[in-house]
């Protein structure tokens, strides 16, 4: 049976008669197919992925598992549409604290019209992109069994600045997050999540060492996805700290040439969960970037759509 994932933190989401994922009961992930060139891109990244011998192992398990295409009946009830069959990211996971991180300075592909460079143009300069190389597209944290999670306001994480960033990527990590930014973060979980030869920078730093040397692809507009389960933290079982990347729409052959765009946000994302880790926070101010308004995060796992 086909459901709308609950724990979707950015993106189309499969509600109110919109066209979203889909999952199921078996691990897998079904994602529509856009209608134009974007959908059929993505069908061939992962194709050509799949079968590239150059691939490492060790790279591979950053991607979902590609299962191919499936035709379903889509979820804004227009009928049957062509779905990409993936590998459901969190499906062994029961309150997993997530972040869609979207990677580079430039989200738009070389090839792309006038009209869409300047839609990305524009929420590139409304956000962090071209300031820190990567902007925070959508998060949830888990707090406990009462509050559930938190999530923020789509409108909200738009206009984030490089302090909003530096705090949520604290908050992501704490044990007293909270939805006000008034709330100095105490990052109890940071050297298991961040931190550790299994943890998020390691894996980040694999990822790098990676994009250093390939020349294969050069992927725009693409999501790092960072996630782990504070539970397991707690009762001082492993994290399950996870670095996944989505989103492969507007990747291009990256004929010899290293990608230099999506190196350069990765590079400067692990600057920022680095000083985590070795620099004591100073709190900016008892005033907040953002006012409290607005900042609507749920707070109950019924949120979750």
């Amino acid at each position: 049976m086909l459901k709308v994932p609950v724990h979707q933190v950015a993106g189309h989401r499969a509600s109110d008669g919109n066209l979203g994922p889909l999952v199921d009961d078996s691990g897998r992930f079904y994602k529509p197919l856009q209608g134009d060139e974007r959908g059929s891109n993505e069908v061939a990244f992962y194709s050509s992925f799949s079968s590239n011998t150059k691939i490492p192992d060790h790279i591979r398990r950053f991607f979902p598992v590609f299962h191919g295409t499936q035709l379903l009946e889509a979820s804004d009830g227009s009928g049957l549409c062509p779905h990409l069959v993936l590998q459901d990211l969190v499906s062994s996971c029961v309150n997993p604290s997530i972040m869609d991180i979207k990677i580079g300075a430039s989200t738009w592909p070389p090839q792309a019209s006038e009209d869409y460079i300047a839609k990305c143009l524009k929420k590139d300069r409304e956000g962090t992109s071209i300031q820190l190389g990567f902007r925070i597209s959508g998060f949830q944290i888990y707090g406990n069994k009462e509050s559930g999670f938190w999530k923020a306001d789509k409108q909200f994480i738009k206009s984030f600045s490089t302090e909003d960033v530096r705090l949520v990527l604290r908050k992501f990590v704490s044990s007293n997050a909270s939805a006000d930014l008034d709330s100095d973060p105490d990052c109890a979980f940071a050297s298991v999540v961040y931190g550790g030869s299994s943890g998020i920078l390691a894996q980040l730093l694999e990822l790098k060492a990676w994009f250093e040397d390939q020349t294969i692809f050069h992927f725009y507009s693409c999501s790092v996805l960072v996630m782990y389960e504070k539970e397991l933290t707690v009762e001082g079982r492993s994290s399950g700290a996870a670095v996944k990347l989505v989103d492969f729409a507007h990747v291009v052959e990256g004929v010899g040439v290293i990608d230099h765009n999506f190196l350069g946000g990765l590079c400067s994302l692990i600057k920022f969960i680095s000083e985590i880790l070795t620099t004591p926070y100073e709190y900016p101010s008892k005033t907040c970037p953002h006012d409290t308004e607005k900042n609507r995060l749920c707070s109950d796992n019924s949120a979750m759509e």
